[in-house]
């Protein structure tokens, strides 16, 4: 175990245990069907906190995913209502757009050299305002098509439910992991997270790679979208207010290192499942505020912050003796 390594194996431990607390009290809930619902209910940001997760591993930051996500449930309800296309054609124009639209940011962020916040701020009020334009009403969705995929699951032993939306969400978290942490664009991502004018002196295109950071995290918000259409079959533009700030809590609550260049996809569905854990615990309980979620995950996100800061103070310690 080492400095880089600890975080994730701290996040495993604080949800097995979590999970074992909560079996004690109710063991209903290491049933398969608590553990498709665990998967199902947050497939969502289990998606867009993958492209998180690269985008902080290079030290930068998207605030934007919330409101891409709210724009591109709009943006298929009215797509679907309006034109007649297939799901399939509106998913694939839907996911053209927001990855365009990262990349636009990223662009941005290298050109201008502008802080991710400041940009990423400016494309959330974007994303937002344009699902306004689309409509400033709930519009339902309503095609057989969504009904198959809402039907789409695989019965498990236990009679649980493993759906689409929870297998898109750990092919999600695979391909994202084989991303990060087995091609070049992931080291390239590494690199920069240690500092772009160092990755630059080794040879990095920071300026590419920062599109495609950027691109990506805009594809994977635009998945997202698409999975929260299917599980809540409509789009509404006030929709997912906050959700950029869930991603960056999963993924910090996951092991990965805020000031970039250290953590694990992997550990990201951690932090995501234990964010979905206390959910469940609290709906269980039936007796705690819902307002207890907030408390517990604000708590776990300074432990790890706290944490973080240990190791690097510890690994400056070592590097100066």
């Amino acid at each position: 175990m080492t400095s880089r390594t600890l975080p994730l194996f701290a996040t495993i431990a604080i949800f097995l245990i979590a999970y074992l607390v909560c079996y004690l009290q109710f063991p209903a809930m290491l049933s398969t069907r608590v553990i498709g619902n665990l998967l199902t209910d947050n497939a969502y940001l289990g998606i867009v906190a993958v492209g998180m997760t690269v985008v902080i591993l290079s030290g930068g930051i998207d605030l934007s995913v919330g409101s891409v996500i709210a724009f591109s449930g709009v943006f298929i309800a009215v797509m679907l209502r309006d034109t007649g296309l297939h799901p399939l054609v509106v998913f694939a124009l839907l996911l053209a757009v927001t990855t365009a639209f990262g990349a636009f940011m990223g662009g941005l962020i290298h050109v201008l050299a502008m802080p991710p916040f400041i940009v990423t701020l400016a494309g959330m009020f974007l994303a937002r305002g344009a699902g306004y334009m689309l409509s400033v009403e709930s519009v339902p969705i309503q095609h057989p098509f969504y009904e198959v995929l809402k039907d789409a699951y695989y019965l498990m032993p236990g009679k649980g439910r493993l759906t689409l939306l929870g297998v898109a969400m750990l092919l999600s978290v695979a391909g994202g992991m084989i991303l990060a942490h087995r091609t070049r664009f992931g080291t390239r991502v590494f690199a920069m997270g240690g500092g772009a004018q160092t990755a630059q002196l080794m040879g990095v295109p920071v300026g590419l790679t920062t599109v495609q950071i950027y691109a990506f995290s805009g594809f994977m918000a635009g998945l997202s979208g698409v999975a929260f259409s299917i599980y809540t079959a409509s789009g509404y533009p006030l929709a997912m207010v906050g959700t950029e700030l869930n991603a960056i809590a999963a993924v910090v609550i996951g092991g990965t290192i805020l000031t970039g260049g250290a953590g694990y996809v992997f550990g990201t569905l951690i932090g995501v499942l234990t964010m979905g854990l206390i959910q469940t615990y609290i709906v269980f309980d039936g007796s705690l505020s819902s307002w207890w979620t907030k408390i517990v995950i604000g708590a776990l996100l300074l432990m790890f912050i706290l944490l973080q800061k240990g190791l690097l103070r510890l690994g400056t310690a070592r590097a100066a003796a």
